[in-house]
């Protein structure tokens, strides 16, 4: 897999090309640039558009650079490249999503985070091809022969106890759910702490065979189902662990795919 990177603090730009090696040694950047200038410079470049040799897989672009934004980079080389944004900013999520985006990463860039949305653009890169395996070796990011890779998903949260940080591990969550404006975590021992994620995002960097979107405001792991009582017209009520302070109820459209994912 080819990257580039459009970043315009070289420490960091130092940093995110580390981050990409210990995700998968097999990346290689092609460069590290800090302007809309020499973004456009690079793409107009022989050999480097879209479709030649030289065009990267995918672009990881600040959204502040040295002489403008990376959303003006994208307009001026008409880039349709799929994009990993890296920022320190959370306003801009909506425009990015307008774009070709495969996921908005807020600076610093946490290495798990990084590593979900690099499986996420496999994922949605070679979605057609018909095998998959055949596909990664000729990009030589698999040996000739072997396994695909396995995903990396959150093993841990750093959240805010009092005054304290302290470490979470995911084996401990119970579920998460979003309440008051906030999202938040339950251990399966302990008060709830809040974490500065979205469940979309969390969805994304969690397991899916250990943890399910039952609705739209709870994230169960499999372990917290203590009891599951159905109703007339076919809801489903969860008893969790610890309990929550709300009745937690499977959504219709997630029935047939709740079903599948206990009996998995």
């Amino acid at each position: 897999m080819t990257v580039l990177l459009l970043e315009d603090e070289p420490r960091s730009a130092e940093r995110l090309a580390g981050l990409l090696k210990q995700c998968d040694p097999t990346i290689r950047v092609l460069a590290q640039l800090p302007s809309v200038a020499q973004g456009l410079a690079w793409f107009a470049a022989p050999g480097q558009g879209p479709g030649q040799p030289g065009h990267p897989d995918l672009l990881l672009l600040d959204i502040h650079l040295e002489d403008g934004t990376g959303f003006q980079l994208i307009e001026r080389a008409r880039l349709t490249l799929p994009i990993i944004f890296t920022t320190a900013f959370e306003a801009y999520t909506l425009q990015a999503f307008k774009t070709n985006s495969v996921d908005y990463l807020l600076k610093p860039v946490d290495v798990d985070e990084l590593a979900a949305a690099l499986t996420k653009f496999r994922a949605r890169h070679l979605a057609l091809a018909p095998d998959l395996a055949a596909v990664l070796r000729l990009l030589g990011q698999l040996p000739a022969s072997g396994p695909l890779p396995v995903p990396v998903y959150k093993q841990r949260f750093l959240v805010n106890s009092g005054p304290k940080l302290r470490s979470v591990e995911t084996a401990d969550v119970a579920y998460f759910f979003f309440a008051d404006k906030a999202t938040w975590l339950t251990p399966r021992q302990g008060a709830r702490v809040d974490v500065e994620y979205s469940l979309d995002k969390l969805t994304e960097l969690l397991d899916p065979a250990r943890f399910f979107r039952v609705n739209r405001s709870f994230l169960v792991a499999r372990e917290a189902i203590h009891a599951i009582h159905a109703f007339s017209g076919g809801k489903l009520k969860l008893d969790l662990l610890p309990p929550p302070r709300q009745e937690v109820f499977v959504s219709g459209d997630r029935m047939t795919p709740f079903k599948e994912w206990l009996g998995k």
